[in-house]
């Protein structure tokens, strides 16, 4: 089919160059003819060889990006399966904007068996006894996110993307939620709250 369309477009161009150095409208003519049967003859020439790709799952030529599949993984290349994502619209999953009640504030409880904190959850922040007991004490405000276990500055980074809840440090320690060791809100607190 590519040989055909050359040698159309080569005796379309033969045409037009007549045509218009003799002035002859029917030569022109038939070169725009040959012109347009040259472009179908290349359209289903490639349809035909996409076809045959597709039905044997040869690769075509490397050009300069490399070897490249009508379909699958190139050669060499392990096949990955597609993940299936669930729908998110009209399946409730989200939380509804607004701060959720107190008791919608628990954490999820401490790692143990049957029990999975999520994978990007950061660490919580190691504080003595001592300072475990006048955080408590304080109305501070910090920041928490439903069903996860740490609570945090205003200003870390775990935050972004999420809808953090605001409660006092207090509440947030009886509810059970520990500090967080990215954002290390327990030293913030205990420093702002000791006398200078």
């Amino acid at each position: 089919m590519i040989v055909a369309s050359i040698l159309l477009i080569l005796v379309a161009a033969v045409l037009l160059v007549a045509g218009l150095a003799g002035g002859s409208s029917p030569l022109l003519i038939t070169s725009i003819a040959a012109s347009l049967l040259a472009a179908v003859t290349l359209v289903v020439g490639a349809r035909q060889a996409a076809a045959t790709r597709a039905a044997t799952g040869r690769t075509r030529p490397a050009g300069p990006a490399g070897p490249r599949m009508a379909y699958g993984a190139g050669v060499g290349e392990p096949e990955i399966p597609l993940q299936h994502v669930p729908p998110t619209v009209g399946t409730g999953w989200r939380q509804p904007p607004g701060a959720p009640s107190g008791s919608d504030l628990r954490p999820r409880p401490a790692p143990g068996p049957g029990t999975d904190e999520p994978f990007d959850e950061p660490d919580a922040q190691q504080v003595r006894p001592d300072d475990e007991a006048l955080v408590a004490q304080l109305a501070t405000p910090v920041h928490v996110v439903q069903g996860r276990p740490r609570y945090h500055l205003a200003s870390c980074p775990h935050l972004l993307d999420r809808v953090p809840s605001r409660i006092p440090v207090a509440e947030a320690v009886e509810l059970g939620f520990t500090p967080c060791a990215r954002c290390a809100p327990a030293t913030a607190l205990l420093a702002d709250s000791r006398p200078s």
